[in-house]
């Protein structure tokens, strides 16, 4: 448990809560503030594929599958049916979810991990080309623009507005959603679901001979997980206002939120939120490289993964009382 959550882990979430309360009144641009509300849609996302890939120990690779069903059919509803994106972001998280158990039934027959990691790879291209070639209702590549943003929001004498143009009031969003999701994971995960998974991921044989129903709490692992990743692609939709097959279910977005949760570390909770933060950060800084860019973007990946092979959140950092009590030992 201890490995998963790390010391306290309410306290930490806490910390980090104040420390995006305090973001906004620093004077930040709206640069900045539009990478750090991207940092918190990744961040939602890459933890919802961790709740597969890392607490339960599912090897899937397409979860960025759910991040498009989510996106598209929230702007769709929004776009076609008028209904407020308020709604619709639960709407798309609902049918991701449901996407996330039917894929899932399959999954259970299977074994191998690599080809669990094949099947969920297809669904994924598949669900990108249902959407390319829907290009009556999405335009397919050509992009599926005009969708609407949330609806201000009038506190006292403020309207906070969304979309991507706002940015203090997306940011503001952003943030919410982004506490409130992983404060519920963490209830969730630490409660009895949660050392069920962790039952699963350490040995299923174990857990079977426990009475645990492998395929019961496997399917409860991917719905949940695939409704946090739609719920990530909603917002997703509703801030930038335009998409793309290929942006949101093609390839780039595979690796990049898959390196977030493998350089932050797979299976500890704080993990993706660390990389998600330095990998969109780094991801911006290189863009100046042009062509160069996701060759310096492999490179600096590689790099840490070397250097940090349990990800940034496996660090072992020296504690104070430690190095205290080390330079007692070297004076005596």
């Amino acid at each position: 448990m201890l490995e998963v959550f790390g010391r306290r882990p309410y306290l930490m979430l806490l910390g980090l809560a104040v420390a995006l309360l305090i973001a906004p009144f620093l004077q930040l641009s709206d640069y900045v503030l539009h990478i750090l509300t991207l940092f918190l849609i990744f961040g939602v996302f890459a933890s919802g594929w961790n709740l597969t890939l890392g607490i339960l120990g599912l090897k899937t690779l397409g979860h960025h599958a759910f991040f498009a069903i989510g996106a598209y059919i929230s702007a769709i509803v929004a776009y076609y049916g008028g209904v407020s994106p308020w709604l619709t972001i639960w709407i798309g998280a609902l049918v991701a979810s449901a996407a996330g158990v039917l894929i899932g039934f399959p999954i259970l027959r299977i074994r191998s991990m690599p080809h669990v990691a094949i099947v969920t790879l297809a669904f994924a291209e598949i669900v990108r080309l249902i959407f390319s070639n829907l290009k009556d209702i999405t335009r397919g590549e050509l992009g599926f623009w005009g969708i609407p943003p949330f609806e201000p929001i009038t506190l006292g004498d403020t309207t906070l507005r969304f979309g991507i143009g706002n940015a203090i009031g997306s940011y503001a969003l952003a943030a919410v959603i982004f506490v409130g999701v992983h404060l519920a994971l963490l209830a969730l995960l630490t409660s009895r679901p949660g050392l069920t998974f962790l039952a699963i991921r350490d040995s299923e044989a174990a857990a079977e001979s426990l009475g645990i129903r492998l395929s019961v709490w496997k399917l409860v692992a991917f719905s949940v997980s695939a409704a946090v990743v739609g719920l990530s692609g909603g917002v997703y939709a509703h801030y930038m206002m335009i998409l793309t097959p290929i942006s949101v279910a093609g390839p780039e977005m595979l690796i990049t939120l898959l390196a977030m949760i493998i350089v932050g570390g797979v299976g500890r909770f704080f993990g993706p939120l660390l990389g998600a933060l330095l990998l969109t950060v780094l991801s911006e800084l290189l863009r100046e490289f042009g062509d160069f860019r996701m060759l310096l973007y492999g490179a600096v990946i590689i790099a840490f993964v070397f250097a940090a092979p349990q990800g940034l959140a496996g660090l072992k950092l020296p504690r104070l009382r430690d190095r205290a009590a080390a330079k007692r030992d070297r004076t005596a």
